[in-house]
């Protein structure tokens, strides 16, 4: 597996992909999660995008930003083909966001989930980040985690 950065070339490819991994919670949300509604596109153009492939082509990626409103360095969109979950796809995404954070002089990384989605939430309190807000969606709620990069 290898990690570059996206092209606008693979915005198809991304619409799929996060559809593919987030279709599981609609069912739970009632709803598709904001990932899955958004142009990927715009998303490639606007935010730090980075893709796992291997042979077979684009089987993970992850949307970086800086957030202003919680002026932080954030995870925006991590998402890994079902497929090829249990593989480290996911963890070396997470590993080249925290670096990227690091690179640029952030003291933590930031991210966020909806509620529903419990098996994020267990991953991401096992690989270090902690809850520090939720705020009300609709079902349900965001849960805000952070972790530290010291």
């Amino acid at each position: 597996m290898r990690l570059r950065p996206a092209s606008v070339d693979d915005a198809g490819r991304l619409r799929g992909l996060v559809r593919d991994a987030y279709g599981k919670y609609v069912p739970r949300m009632g709803r598709e999660p904001r990932p899955m509604t958004q142009d990927y596109a715009e998303v490639v153009r606007d935010l730090d995008v980075t893709v796992a492939e291997d042979d077979t082509g684009i089987v993970g990626m992850v949307a970086l930003e800086f957030d202003e409103e919680e002026r932080g360095f954030m995870v925006d969109n991590v998402a890994v083909d079902p497929g090829h979950h249990g593989k480290g796809v996911g963890r070396a995404l997470l590993e080249h966001a925290e670096a990227e954070a690091r690179r640029r002089g952030h003291p933590e990384i930031l991210l966020y989930t909806h509620s529903t989605m419990t098996e994020n939430l267990a991953l991401y309190a096992r690989i270090g980040y902690v809850e520090y807000d939720r705020r009300s969606s609709d079902p349900g709620e965001i849960v805000m985690m952070r972790k530290p990069l010291a």
